[in-house]
């Protein structure tokens, strides 16, 4: 059941999203080659608590980590660890936090260093995929219009779309219905409406779209072992169309921000 939100909602939705999009920016800026995948946890871990908020992640179905790091041919849900990164990798970084009861989620999509051009296009592409779903929210539209626009997109760069994971509704959970995949033909699923809040995540690959799990039991590889780049938002649609919560609107919340974050 699709669960619809009010406008003091989405607001309040807004800001759990706006404390994970400052600490996905500030994870960006920290990747380079040496840090390890653990730093980038303990510091995520640490700037969610000082904003008041909680690592959604962290303990969810027995996750061990507050921040997934997907390295180069992993997908999704690659657990933290003391592995450096390394001059040519590419790494996914998912995080979310709960904050007033109320829940945000995006990734994105790093270069290490200096990387090869078509790393530099699928992490493009990536991105450019999620924008290609959002422009098809609008009036009288369905939810695999969605789908459908970010298969086409990745497709003609001659990527391919994961099949296994999808996007999700979020809110007062971290995962709610109704799920977004990201392929499928247009014009299906429930109809676009205000109050709908969505995480919408595009996960590509630059190879064959089928996927193995390793034996920790959560991290998603391409079977292949070809690269792979997630790009998430999270996003509510309005009365007057979609607004994206997670894109961070100043890149530098001043100290008197994060308080007023924190006593909201």
């Amino acid at each position: 059941m699709i669960i619809y939100k009010s406008k003091d909602e989405i607001e309040n939705i807004k800001k759990s999203n706006q404390i994970v999009g400052k600490i996905l920016s500030e994870l960006k800026s920290m990747i380079e080659p040496g840090i390890t995948t653990k730093e980038l946890d303990r510091y995520a871990e640490k700037r969610a608590l000082e904003f008041g908020a909680r690592p959604a992640f962290k303990g969810y179905r027995g996750f061990p980590a507050s921040l997934c790091t997907s390295i180069n041919e992993e997908i999704v849900h690659g657990i933290p660890s003391s592995r450096e990164l390394k001059n040519g990798d590419i790494i996914s970084l998912d995080f979310g936090v709960e904050f007033n009861g109320l829940y945000g989620d995006a990734a994105v999509s790093c270069p290490v260093g200096e990387v090869s051009a078509k790393a530099k296009e699928l992490i493009m592409v990536a991105e450019e995929a999620f924008f290609k779903g959002f422009e098809t929210i609008k009036k009288g539209k369905r939810l695999s219009d969605i789908s459908h626009a970010i298969q086409i997109h990745v497709e003609s760069f001659g990527f391919s779309v994961i099949r296994t994971f999808v996007g999700h509704g979020i809110g007062y959970s971290l995962h709610e219905d109704p799920q977004i995949p990201n392929f499928g033909p247009p014009g299906h699923g429930p109809v676009l409406k205000a109050g709908m809040v969505l995480a919408i995540e595009p996960m590509i690959s630059m190879g064959d779209w089928q996927v193995e799990i390793l034996e920790d039991d959560w991290t998603a590889i391409t079977r292949d072992r070809s690269l792979s780049a997630h790009y998430e938002h999270t996003l509510a649609i309005t009365e007057n169309g979609p607004i994206i919560l997670s894109q961070v609107e100043d890149e530098q919340l001043s100290g008197k921000e994060t308080k007023e974050i924190q006593n909201a």
